[in-house]
């Protein structure tokens, strides 16, 4: 998900100013809070996908969690104190330096009404090798969804001005293998904000490691096809905002509820407080939170009960569940989590440690979550997910007032595609239409799969005139792409019908409009968009 100048350069200044706090008064506590605080920044342009400034502050983390220790002496030894100061002064001027190469527009407009979704902030993008020929499909393939890549020779210079932050895509398989460290060093070193892709590695431990050691963000394998090397790139670029991640602690001591409440704000996590556990059940249906940190002993029940309690109910049955105490019996800890537990903290808790364990087990929550309510091919809302969603929009809209635009949208002539080129390059084609919409639409915008080759698609704020112009952009790119087939290609053409909130009230009369239009589209000819005028 991309960031503002603005909100990066923040970041980074709460970062120095707890560094500056703790110059001023060193003592464990303050080490605490610096410790919290390069955590945060680290997990922040984790999320943000800023690679290179994530390297920088994960090796600052990594020093300060080495000196996290009671026993340590504050202040810290001056040489230890003149290390962390270089290395939180370097990342300061590499976050400048980002923050001013990424400054600029945040997206593109396709219709002056209808602001488009954010483009990728990264410069120039260069792929590197040693034969233009291998890699004329996969420039082809970028071109389609607004990515030129330009080919260098591995003996050539690059130019001087490739902006702040390029997409490198590096074929390994045409450099021997002993250049390798020397070549990948050099680039990281140039294009410090730059991201590394190396292309043609083979499935082998020991040349992914030197790949990966040497500098590289990711590497894809030898044989690796155009479209799923394209696939690795807007996954990398195009990543969805998410709301932000929300614990509700279960915790009777106000003063220890406060502090863990203090430690997940520090990474942006949202957090709610029942001091009372039988309170648990309103709360949990009130929040709705992706985990559940429980203190073992509380008066009148302890988290075991509580626990035991939240998995009678079917909706929290997979909430994640983690316990904090300063119970150290095993055997004890073990019967905790068979009862409904997922994860033991022991008390005093390391604040570094438990925002990662909180992180990484909402990470895995969601994605079990977004396997129930995104189709597995594209990514997109499945049929059910898209039909609440339109029907939570409608609702919006029309307490705001305003138009709502929603678009039925298929693939012509499909059963001929899978019949003549096989179903996985009929997948390739959904896909690519995915992607294009993905990319056209706004982030509030509704994008689903509505079935087969057909998807359904809700603008808000958006009329009948507006959202013709916008998808019938979208339906001639869609049939200039170029999809490969073994030595040749073909192309596919999509059609679409329109219908407008208020003219129809309800999303299930929306959704039977639109697919009339769409019918009237493929009547006429199809490789066309038709509004509904009724």
């Amino acid at each position: 998900m991309l960031c503002s100048p603005e909100e990066l350069l923040q970041k980074n200044l709460a970062l120095s100013s707890t560094w500056q706090r703790y110059r001023v008064a060193p003592s464990f506590e303050s080490f605490v809070e610096l410790a919290v605080s390069i955590n945060s920044f680290t997990e922040f342009l984790i999320d943000k996908g800023i690679t290179a400034l994530h390297h920088a502050s994960h090796q600052l983390e990594q020093v300060a969690l080495a000196l996290f220790h009671a026993d340590v002496a504050h202040p810290l030894p001056h040489a230890a104190l003149d290390d962390l100061n270089e290395r939180i002064l370097a990342l300061g001027r590499m976050t400048q330096t980002h923050a001013t190469a990424s400054a600029g527009p945040d997206g593109r407009l396709h219709d002056p009404q209808h602001a488009a979704a954010e483009t990728m902030r990264m410069g120039q993008t260069w792929l590197i090798g040693q034969d233009p020929a291998e890699w004329q499909a996969l420039q082809a393939q970028l071109g389609y969804f607004g990515m030129a890549a330009e080919f260098i020779g591995w003996q050539q210079p690059l130019p001087d001005q490739t902006g702040g932050a390029p997409l490198l895509l590096l074929d390994l398989g045409s450099l021997p293998e002993a250049e390798w460290h020397d070549r990948i060093q050099a680039l990281r070193q140039r294009f410090a904000m730059g991201r590394l892709i190396c292309l043609g590695v083979r499935s082998d431990f020991e040349q992914l490691q030197q790949a990966l050691r040497s500098g590289c963000d990711s590497c894809l394998m030898a044989g690796t096809p155009a479209h799923a090397i394209v696939e690795h790139i807007m996954e990398l670029n195009e990543r969805q905002e998410q709301e932000a991640y929300r614990v509700l602690i279960v915790e009777d001591s106000r003063t220890a509820s406060h502090l863990i409440r203090r430690t997940l704000a520090e990474n942006q996590i949202v957090s709610e407080i029942v001091n009372d556990p039988r309170q648990t059940l309103n709360m949990l249906k009130q929040f709705n939170p992706d985990l559940i940190l429980m203190d073992m002993y509380m008066p009148n029940c302890t988290g075991v009960e509580v626990a035991r309690i939240i998995r009678q109910h079917d909706e929290f049955l997979s909430t994640p569940i983690v316990y904090l105490s300063g119970e150290t019996n095993v055997a004890l800890q073990v019967d905790a989590m068979r009862l409904g537990g997922d994860h033991f903290l022991t008390k005093p808790f390391n604040p570094v440690f438990l925002n990662a364990i909180v992180k990484s087990k909402i990470e895995r929550y969601r994605a079990l979550r977004r396997t129930m309510y995104h189709d597995s091919l594209t990514g997109l809302l499945n049929h059910s997910s898209g039909k609440h969603m339109l029907d939570m929009l409608l609702s919006g809209v029309a307490h705001e007032g305003g138009f709502l635009s929603v678009v039925m949208m298929d693939i012509d002539h499909f059963k001929q595609v899978n019949d003549t080129y096989g179903h996985p390059v009929g997948d390739q084609v959904i896909r690519s239409l995915s992607w294009l919409l993905k990319q056209r639409l706004r982030k509030h915008d509704i994008l689903c799969r509505y079935g087969g080759e057909e998807f359904l698609i809700g603008l808000p704020h958006t009329d009948a005139e507006q959202a013709f112009a916008v998808m019938d952009r979208i339906r001639q790119d869609f049939a200039q792409i170029r999809h490969p087939y073994r030595d040749t290609h073909f192309r596919a053409s999509a059609s679409g019908g329109i219908a407008t909130y208020p003219l129809h009230q309800t999303g299930d009369a929306l959704i039977k409009a639109a697919d009339e239009a769409l019918y009237q589209a493929k009547h006429d000819g199809r490789n066309r968009i038709h509004a509904d005028e009724n």
